[in-house]
């Protein structure tokens, strides 16, 4: 999804398409690589977030939470995410923590969300994807979407 020019995709896998093993819970749980381009102007940092709603938890499972990103980056290699700001995963632990829904839940969607800030905020390490957002709300200038989906 765009919203604006600021565009984000992954070469592992396309927009609603099957994130593949290796970046799940069954499989290597290493993140995958992200891309974005389009970064508005006067943007201070940019941060992601992968989240599901589909969880069976009143508000679905964090994933990833980077922050602190320059806004002259172009992405996160596979397995990155070192060199910038780790939040807390919905396990309460740093870092990225892949895809593994309830056996026999269903199709999950893995919403990977990009934020470009307008505020150079040092925001402290490991904040929750809820307070993260809290603290840039205001700032967000533009944001766009990537959305892989899993199911086991």
């Amino acid at each position: 999804m765009r919203l604006g020019n600021l565009s984000v995709s992954s070469k592992a896998f396309v927009q609603h398409g099957k994130i593949p093993r290796q970046y799940t819970g069954e499989g290597d749980n290493t993140s995958p690589p992200i891309e974005w381009k389009g970064v508005p102007q006067g943007t201070r940092q940019l941060a992601l977030v992968c989240h599901d709603p589909d969880a069976p938890l009143p508000g679905g499972f964090t994933h990833w939470v980077v922050y602190g990103i320059p806004a002259d980056a172009t992405g996160i290699p596979e397995g990155g995410g070192q060199g910038f700001v780790q939040g807390f995963n919905g396990m309460g632990r740093p870092g990225y923590m892949g895809p593994a829904p309830p056996p026999g839940h269903g199709l999950h969607h893995y919403y990977f969300w990009l934020y470009a800030v307008g505020d150079a905020a040092k925001l402290v390490p490991n904040l929750s994807r809820e307070a993260l957002l809290s603290a840039i709300g205001k700032n967000v200038t533009e944001q766009a979407r990537l959305v892989g989906t899993y199911e086991r």
